[in-house]
């Protein structure tokens, strides 16, 4: 069983940024790849940004590319997500998940395990 706990949304400013984090308690994130998902009321949730075990490859939806950058500290068992240039309609509920399945880190259905969430929200 792997609790997540992410941490580090707020209410910012149209190019400002944000460091989210997502922690992991009750075993380690050895094994397991972590996924950044977020969502809006009453859209289903999307795919932000996975790195895997292995290698750590990094994923990225085209949105977000050369503006957030995914990191993991397997020491600290965290996985960070450096949100810059944060636009208004990167505000939403982001949520943090792990998995040990490796065929498509961008789908919901992967994931075995999910945090809570933290809000971000951008003003312009």
């Amino acid at each position: 069983q792997v609790q997540l706990v992410e941490s580090g949304g707020g209410l910012v400013q149209a190019g400002d940024s944000l460091r989210l984090s997502c922690a992991a308690s009750g075993r380690t994130f050895r094994g397991f790849a972590i996924g950044w998902f977020r969502q809006t009321p009453g859209k289903e949730r999307e795919f932000v940004s996975a790195i895997t075990w292995s290698d750590d490859s990094t994923y990225y939806t085209d949105s977000v590319k050369g503006r957030f950058t995914i990191s993991r500290d397997n020491a600290e068992n965290t996985v960070y997500l450096q949100m810059n240039s944060l636009k208004p309609e990167d505000t939403a509920t982001y949520y943090c998940a792990a998995t040990n399945y490796d065929w498509d880190y961008r789908s919901v259905y992967q994931y075995r395990y999910w945090g809570q969430g933290t809000q971000v929200t951008v003003s312009s």
